[in-house]
């Protein structure tokens, strides 16, 4: 294992692995589908496993996803209702004021949010008034006494520093897809482009918060690239989320149909299993979840919520019945990790 995977930035209770849990950068891709097609209640069984030796009080963190800027994106990812060129009712917002961000943070902190989560619908940062802007929101919420994460699109790498400087926690740039698939999804971005971005982000020093959606029409195999592209990087993201498309009106995935919940789970405990130190978020589609399906996530390997009516434009279920869920089944939240 290399020096720079020896360093871990997440949440976990050990700076590196506890015993019997190995962290590899080498995986194949038969080795990955091969986790993924075990029984299922066998794959649960290996991923828990993990994931105890890892996580041993076993908290949920909570998170919070405000849209800083809606609408009107150049980019025609097949998925979003962002995208200017679809018309899913989404109106081209201005980016919001730094003190509506900050008003909006502190009652996600009173909520229960240890990690608040900006996004604007940028297919690249621009530098002035506007990117000033995000970097004083992002000092206000670490000053809140929360991590900060964004996701704002490509960065340079000066971005990248400033970003770094204003005390920015995580940036999160999805891979979305295998690199195969992604042609089909997207085509205004190139799959190099995540990577280069995810690469500025690393070397700036910020934690990497990178995952997929599932449901875009892709193969067992899709998903398994995707999961294997992440687990190979030099350093694990110290955050990987789990989205199940959320078809929207307008968009030329529209007609997809829904995610099944062992789909979910399967993409869950194999993410768990590959990155055993990340934390795993199960994050959009959970409208579509009741709660059973949520808890078997959990028990899969997710240990982190978006709570909230919203995420950035799509729907996601009510604070009150996320804190009555976890209160039903006795996980607590966990506190933020201020130390980047």
């Amino acid at each position: 294992m290399s020096d720079a995977s020896e360093s871990f930035h997440g949440h976990a209770h050990f700076a590196a692995p506890p015993a019997g849990v190995s962290v590899r950068h080498d995986w194949t891709l038969p080795e990955v589908r091969a986790l993924y097609e075990l029984p299922l209640l066998e794959l649960i069984h290996k991923a828990q496993t993990v994931h105890r030796a890892v996580f041993q009080d076993n908290k949920v963190q909570l998170c919070s996803l405000l849209s800083i800027k809606t609408g009107g994106c150049p980019e025609d990812c097949s998925y979003c209702p962002q995208a200017a060129r679809y018309k899913t009712g989404v109106k081209a917002e201005k980016l919001m004021a730094v003190q509506e961000v900050l008003e909006a943070a502190s009652k996600a902190r009173a909520a229960g949010a240890t990690r608040f989560c900006m996004g604007a619908a940028w297919r690249e940062v621009k530098d002035g008034p506007q990117f000033d802007s995000v970097l004083e929101m992002v000092k206000g919420v670490r000053k809140l006494g929360m991590e900060a994460c964004a996701t704002l699109g490509m960065l340079t790498d000066s971005q990248a520093r400033r970003l770094r400087e204003a005390g920015l926690s995580a940036y999160n740039h999805n891979l979305d897809t295998s690199a195969e698939h992604y042609g089909d999804i997207i085509s205004t971005r190139t799959y190099e482009d995540r990577l280069n971005t995810l690469e500025r982000v690393r070397q700036a020093g910020i934690s990497v918060c990178s995952g997929g959606i599932i449901g875009l029409g892709e193969s067992v195999e899709d998903r398994c690239e995707l999961l294997l592209t992440l687990a190979n990087q030099e350093v694990h993201p110290e955050s990987v989320p789990i989205n199940a498309l959320v078809a929207v009106e307008g968009t030329p995935l529209a007609n997809q149909k829904r995610v099944e919940t062992v789909e979910m789970v399967r993409t869950i405990a194999t993410a768990r299993l590959l990155m055993p130190l990340s934390m795993v978020r199960l994050s959009a589609g959970r409208q579509q979840m009741n709660e059973e399906a949520q808890l078997l996530c959990m028990l899969a390997g997710a240990n982190s919520l978006f709570f909230g009516e919203k995420l950035l434009t799509t729907g996601n279920p009510e604070f009150s019945q996320d804190m009555a869920l976890l209160e039903k089944a006795g996980i607590k939240p966990l506190e933020p990790d201020l130390s980047r």
